[in-house]
């Protein structure tokens, strides 16, 4: 049966399993991992060894994988990151369904995970399918403004052209750039991944491996949700969060 819902916000079990109880056995569990990247441990066998520590449920275990970082990549992303301050005049290159998603679930009063690396992720799953929300255009709306704040002088996004409905969500966002004269252009992209690590411009992802092999990005996400009221509940991974 296809999927039905309006809105990008929680599951079931969600209220439950990122409950504030839960936040110090996350950040614990987060730390652990982190530590086992930081020294090269490998990604899926770590997280079954810390998972089963501390008894995670399996969207605890992936709230955690998401948020843990190895710190030589922490120290790398935060040396190429950019300020706001810094990017006026600017093209600036999104990672389309990465920010998109990002901004619905906080909409939407969804799951939102504060990684140690200071970036704003989403715990949804496309399975290669996009569905258009009711909180679409309020999201893209937010950030045209962002951007206008910001004095972009243009933005490019990058959709992946095998997703579902890409090209559905590409004219979605081209009217609401028309609808108020920003400067946006939408690309259908095989891989998208790939194409913004080759881009010398600042990029908005909160993609891995394109945090890591970009030449500079911007935390929009993160600065955006920060600034707005929002419904979602926020799980702050960072190192220094207080977890008592």
């Amino acid at each position: 049966m296809a999927d039905q819902r309006s809105h990008r916000g929680r599951h079931p079990e969600d209220s439950e399993l990122f409950d504030e109880r839960q936040y110090h056995l996350l950040h614990e569990a987060a730390t652990h991992l982190s530590w086992l990247l930081t020294r090269g441990y490998a990604v899926k066998s770590s997280m079954k060894l810390v998972g089963d520590r501390f008894e995670l449920k399996s969207r605890q275990r992936q709230a955690v994988q998401r948020s843990s970082v190895a710190e030589k990549d922490c120290f790398n992303r935060s040396k190429k990151m950019k300020q706001a301050s810094q990017v006026a005049g600017e093209t600036v290159w999104i990672d389309g369904f990465n920010l998109l998603t990002t901004i619905e679930a906080a909409l939407s009063g969804g799951i939102l995970l504060l990684g140690r690396d200071g970036c704003l992720r989403d715990m949804a799953s496309m399975h290669g399918s996009y569905r258009k929300v009711e909180e679409t255009k309020p999201a893209l709306e937010l950030l045209g403004l962002q951007f206008s704040t910001w004095g972009l002088s243009s933005v490019v996004w990058l959709l992946d052209q095998p997703v579902s409905n890409s090209g559905r969500l590409k004219k979605v966002i081209e009217n609401v750039a028309r609808e108020n004269a920003w400067d946006w252009t939408v690309q259908l992209d095989p891989d998208p991944d790939q194409t913004l690590v080759n881009r010398p411009e600042t990029v908005v992802s909160a993609d891995s491996f394109i945090l890591d092999g970009c030449a500079q990005w911007l935390n929009v996400a993160a600065t955006v949700v920060a600034s707005i009221d929002h419904s979602a509940i926020v799980v702050d991974f960072r190192p220094q969060a207080t977890t008592e």
